[in-house]
C-alpha cells in the first residue's frame, strides 16, 4: 500500500499512482475541504433571476465576501493546510497524467468544492482537454452539492482558448456558463480574442467581438485592445485604423495600451511615419495619450528591434530639450547594453541627468552589471555611488558584478574591501554573492581568503555547494594548508549532519 497523503512536503514530490484499493480505502473527506479564499477576481454564484444573464463588468465587491465567507475555516493549521495543497496536487496529477481519470477520481471518492475545482484547473492550465474533463466530472459526480461559480468557468474559458485548437469546445463551455444565467466578463473574452489573434484568426477574432452585444457583454477598452492587437498581427492597420475611430464614435476612451498596440504594430512594420501621424491626430482629436507620444514611438522602435532608429530618436528628443519618460528611458538602456553598447549607455545617462532626468533604481540596476561586464570598473563605481546618494542601498545583484570585475582584473585586495564596505552599508550578501566570491578566490589562486568566505556562509546560515567545498579543500592541500583543509572538511562534514 502506498501512502500518498502525508503532513511533508514528501507528498508534493510523489508522481506515481496508487493501486485501486489504496484509493478506494484512503479517506479523503476531511483533507479536501475549501481552505483559503481565492486568490483570483471576484465571482458569481448561479441565480435564478433571467436579467442576470447581461455582464456586468462593475461586480459587486460583495460578492466576494459571501463567497469566501462559505468556505470553512482551516481546522488543523498550517498541516491542515499541507494536507490539503498534497491532495490538489495529486488530484492535479491524476488529471495531466492518468488516461482513465474519471474511472479512479471516482475512486478516491473526493468531496468536490469550488476552491478545489479551481486550483485543479489552474494547475492544469496546460493541459486543456483533461481539464474539461475533469470540469466534467465535477459537474456530474456531485450534482447536488458542487455548482460551479463564474471563476471556474472563466479559468477553464482561458485555458481552452490559449490552447489554439480546442475553439469549439471553449465555446461548448460558454454555452454552459450562459445555461446557468452566469455574467460573462469582458476580461475572459479580451482573452479569447487574444488568443485567436496569436494564432493568426483575425476574422474569428472579429466575429467574437461583433457577438458580445448578443451574449450582453460590454465591449469595454480591453476589449477594444484585444482586437486591435489581432489585427496588428495580420498587419491589418487600415482595420485597426478604423477600429480606433469606432471607439471613438461609441464613447469608449482610448487608453496607454489603446495607444501602445497600434504604435507597437507600426513600428514593428517599419511605418515609423504612420505611427506619428496617428499620434498628433489623437491629440488633435483631443485624446493625447496617458505619456508622451515620443516615449510611445521609442518603446514602438525597441520592441521592434529598431535600436538604431530609437537611438536616433532619444538623441534628437534630448537636443530639443525633450526628455523621455523614465521607464522609456530604461527600456532603452537595457536593449542597448544588451547589445553591447554600455559605453555609450553610459554617456547618454550622464547627458539627460545634466538636463533633468532622476534615474531610479531600474536604471542603476541595468547600468551598473552592464558597464561592470565590460571592465570599466571607474565607471561602475561612478554609478554606484550616485545610486547610494540618490538614496538606494545596494543590494546583491547590484554590487556582485562590481566584484566580479574587480576579482577578473586581479584586484582581490580592491574586492574584498569593497566587499566589506557592502556587509555594512547595503543588504546582506546571499549565496550566490558568496558562491561567486569562493569562485573567483579559487580562480586567482587566494585559496585562504576562499576558506574564509565558506566560514562566514555557515555562520550566516548559508549552505556551501558540494563543489565550493571540493575546490577549497583541493586548493589549500595543493598549496600545502593541510590543517586548514581539514577543518573545511570537518565544516562541511557537520553542515551535512544537520
Amino acid at each position: 500500500m502506498l501512502l500518498l497523503f502525508v503532513r511533508s512536503s514528501s507528498a508534493l514530490r510523489c508522481h506515481h499512482l496508487p493501486s485501486a484499493q489504496a484509493l478506494s480505502s484512503f479517506p479523503l473527506s476531511l483533507i479536501l475541504l475549501p481552505l483559503l479564499p481565492v486568490p483570483h477576481r471576484r465571482y458569481h454564484t448561479p441565480v435564478v433571476d433571467d436579467d442576470s444573464s447581461g455582464c456586468d463588468s462593475d461586480r459587486d465587491s460583495s460578492s466576494i465576501t459571501e463567497a469566501t465567507a462559505s468556505l470553512p475555516p482551516s481546522p488543523r493549521g498550517s498541516a491542515y493546510r499541507d494536507d490539503y495543497f498534497a491532495a490538489v496536487h495529486h488530484v492535479s496529477n491524476i488529471v495531466r497524467r492518468d488516461f482513465y481519470l474519471e474511472r479512479t477520481l471516482n475512486r478516491l471518492r473526493i468531496p468536490v468544492t469550488s476552491d478545489l475545482v479551481y486550483r485543479v484547473l489552474r494547475a492544469c492550465a496546460a493541459s486543456p482537454i483533461e481539464s474539461f474533463r475533469f470540469f466534467s466530472w465535477a459537474r456530474s459526480a456531485a450534482p447536488r452539492s458542487y455548482v460551479p461559480t463564474t471563476l471556474e468557468f472563466e479559468t477553464l474559458i482561458e485555458t481552452l482558448g490559449r490552447s489554439g485548437r480546442h475553439w469549439e469546445t471553449m465555446w461548448r463551455v460558454v454555452e454552459q456558463m450562459r445555461a446557468l444565467s452566469l455574467p460573462l466578463s469582458p476580461f475572459v473574452f479580451a482573452s479569447v480574442i487574444s488568443s485567436y489573434g496569436s494564432a493568426g484568426l483575425a476574422d474569428r477574432a472579429v466575429e467574437v467581438f461583433n457577438r458580445l452585444p448578443r451574449l450582453g457583454c460590454a465591449q469595454t477598452p480591453a476589449v477594444y485592445n484585444a482586437l486591435l492587437s489581432a489585427l496588428c498581427e495580420v498587419k491589418n492597420f487600415h482595420g485597426a485604423y478604423a477600429l480606433v475611430r469606432r471607439m471613438i464614435r461609441k464613447g469608449v476612451a482610448p487608453d496607454r495600451e489603446t495607444f501602445s498596440v497600434l504604435v507597437n504594430g507600426w513600428c514593428a512594420a517599419g511605418k515609423l511615419r504612420e505611427a506619428q501621424e496617428f499620434l498628433e491626430e489623437m491629440s488633435r482629436r483631443g485624446f493625447s495619450p496617458p505619456v508622451r507620444g515620443r516615449d510611445l514611438l521609442v518603446d514602438g522602435l525597441i520592441n521592434a528591434g529598431y535600436l538604431e532608429s530609437a537611438k536616433g530618436l532619444v538623441k534628437k528628443m534630448t537636443k530639443e530639450g525633450f526628455l523621455p519618460d523614465v521607464s522609456t528611458f530604461n527600456s532603452l538602456l537595457e536593449a542597448l547594453c544588451k547589445s553591447g553598447e554600455a559605453e555609450f549607455c553610459a554617456c547618454l545617462l550622464e547627458d539627460v541627468s545634466r538636463m533633468g532626468l532622476c534615474p531610479d533604481v531600474s536604471t542603476y540596476k541595468i547600468m551598473v552589471p552592464a558597464v561592470a561586464r565590460q571592465s570599466k570598473i571607474d565607471e561602475a563605481f561612478r554609478l554606484m555611488h550616485a545610486a547610494m546618494e540618490d538614496g538606494h542601498k545596494p543590494f546583491p545583484s547590484l554590487y556582485a558584478p562590481l566584484l566580479k570585475a574587480l576579482c577578473r582584473a586581479g584586484k582581490f585586495a580592491d574586492a574584498f574591501s569593497f566587499f566589506s564596505d557592502m556587509k555594512t552599508s547595503g543588504h546582506p550578501p546571499n549565496r550566490p554573492v558568496y558562491t561567486m566570491l569562493v569562485k573567483m578566490c579559487v580562480r586567482g589562486g587566494r585559496f585562504v581568503e576562499a576558506a574564509n568566505y565558506l566560514v562566514e556562509m555557515a555562520e550566516m546560515g548559508l549552505m556551501p555547494r558540494v563543489q565550493n567545498f571540493d575546490m577549497v579543500v583541493d586548493g589549500l592541500k595543493h598549496c600545502g594548508k593541510h590543517d586548514l583543509a581539514k577543518r573545511i572538511e570537518q565544516l562541511e562534514v557537520s553542515l551535512k549532519g544537520f
